[in-house]
């Protein structure tokens, strides 16, 4: 099922380590005191309405772990960001990646910068309209939520001024209209499935009715970071005044336009001395 949708199409399929003992609730608890701070991040997320802005979402009061703690009950959303950083979750991140690799690495090429994510969530938080600036397989291991995924090259959604903001340091979170729902394709997971987003589909997650814990797992590609690359340099080029076009959706080329901004890059780096 994954090769038939990849790299442009969602899709769900099952898993087989929704038991595993590195993502129980006490597990990630654990790990969570190991990690960096500025790998940690947690906000209040229940009755936030769709779209709101980064900097607008409300701190709980709590600490990371404390959140954890208390997840059935204070309404909230927890990241751990590059779970990698520890080694026994790096061998978990690479043993699951390995069971895919043939298949990307036949259709998009090596796979580059291997990060992996958990989420851990109150019953009915929600996580903000977003896209994830690489390719994502979310592994359902607890709880069940529901992701409803949009069209990558739906502008609508998404316009180019948006990703080339993104990609200079701008918001994290997509603006939200209530007509964009009819747009988007809700799916389902409950522990044991997983879901395959493509890179930039926009989307946007709702919990049910029980504590939800989901592992992300993602990587990129030439094409990914030459495309991102594009985004910076059509961004250079509208300060300018010039209307450059967008970046080619995948497999087209956006090489010369991702050299260019790598060029400028350098040119605009400090020199050594």
């Amino acid at each position: 099922m994954f090769e038939g949708a990849y790299p442009h199409e969602p899709a769900r399929f099952a898993h087989q380590f929704a038991d595993h003992p590195l993502l129980t609730l006490d597990a990630l608890a654990k790990l969570a005191a190991r990690m960096r701070p500025d790998t940690l991040e947690h906000n209040a997320a229940i009755d936030v309405p769709l779209g709101t802005p980064t900097g607008a979402l409300q701190p709980n009061g709590l600490t990371t772990l404390q959140t954890i703690e208390r997840i059935d009950s204070c309404g909230s959303w927890v990241l751990l960001r590059e779970i990698e950083q520890d080694p026994v979750y790096a061998a978990l991140m690479r043993e699951v990646l390995g069971e895919v690799r043939p298949i990307v690495e036949k259709r998009t090429g090596p796979m580059h910068k291997l990060r992996a994510f958990v989420f851990i969530s109150s019953p009915q938080a929600v996580t903000q309209p977003h896209f994830d600036p690489e390719y994502n397989i979310l592994f359902q291991i607890k709880g069940a939520k529901t992701m409803t995924l949009f069209p990558t090259a739906d502008t609508e959604i998404v316009g180019q001024r948006f990703f080339e903001s993104y990609f200079t340091g701008g918001q994290r979170y997509l603006p939200w209209r209530d007509e964009h729902a009819a747009r988007g394709m809700p799916i389902r997971i409950v522990p044991g499935e997983s879901i395959f987003v493509p890179i930039f589909a926009p989307h946007h997650v709702k919990v049910h009715e029980d504590v939800s814990v989901s592992l992300s797992l993602t990587w990129c590609s030439d094409w990914c970071f030459e495309h991102i690359d594009a985004h910076k340099f059509n961004r250079r080029l509208r300060r300018i005044g010039l209307r450059p076009a967008a970046p080619r959706l995948y497999p087209g080329g956006n090489r010369l336009k991702s050299i260019g901004q790598r060029v400028l890059e350098r040119l605009q780096r400090p020199a050594v001395r």
